[in-house]
């Protein structure tokens, strides 16, 4: 039991969080403490009924039962891996700039998923950060089942198929990808490539889980308007 303290860990903060939560919230439902159906999310009852944890729940529920286990331990897989490699690699010393691109993926799946009706989001925001690491590592070689080797540009649209295989559906990891691809191309494509307005930044609030000390050297602000127009803005 050590070991496996010793390695929930080492899993850097954002993603031992994500990570425990997807693993909690399906093991819940399960158990029946609560019942599994107000952790999906609905149209409805988020916009009627004010049932705003939804969009939560969704994120981190997924049935598990005996035709789906092994697609949600693969996508498990996928969240642990692929997340705690950009959170350590591109996103290394900036944990506040990782979880706004984790906040505006999200945003954009929960938008998708009221649109098309998609009541779980758990598949769809893992792909969304494979496929922003993906991008951003284009050109390493990655190597997949039965040793099948290519670039990890290609790695997202291969999982694709590969759930499509196992699971019987390509909508969540389209939207994921998709979704991802939006992140990617608005914050490095465009405006580093491309050479266009850099449309989206990390707002300061955020930065106060990076660096915490910033209000303790702003104490001096007189009024509490002054220090709430430092949080919203950049």
């Amino acid at each position: 039991m050590s070991d496996i303290g010793d390695w929930f860990r080492s899993i850097p903060a954002i993603t031992r969080y994500w990570f425990a939560a997807t693993v909690a919230v399906p093991l819940v439902g399960k158990l029946g403490l609560i019942s599994p159906a107000y952790f999906f999310l609905w149209p409805e009852a988020f916009l009627y009924r004010f049932q705003i944890w939804r969009p939560i729940t969704a994120t981190f529920y997924f049935p598990v039962g005996p035709g789906t286990g092994f697609l949600y331990l693969v996508n498990l897989y996928f969240l642990y891996q692929y997340s705690t490699r950009l959170e350590t690699g591109a996103f290394d010393g900036r944990p506040a700039d990782y979880l706004f691109m984790l906040l505006f993926n999200w945003i954009c799946i929960v938008i998708t998923g009221l649109a098309m009706d998609m009541q779980l989001l758990m598949i769809p925001l893992i792909m969304s950060v494979l496929y922003v690491w993906a991008q951003l590592n284009r050109d390493m070689i990655v190597s997949f089942w039965f040793g099948t080797r290519f670039k990890a540009c290609y790695l997202p649209w291969v999982i694709l198929g590969f759930n499509y295989i196992i699971g019987g559906s390509v909508i969540n990891e389209l939207i994921g990808n998709l979704v991802g691809h939006l992140y990617f191309f608005l914050m490095f494509r465009y405006p580093m490539d491309l050479g266009g307005r850099n449309f989206l930044s990390t707002p300061q609030f955020l930065r106060l889980y990076q660096n915490p000390s910033w209000i303790l050297r702003n104490q001096h602000l007189a009024m509490p308007f002054d220090l709430m127009t430092k949080l919203l803005y950049v």
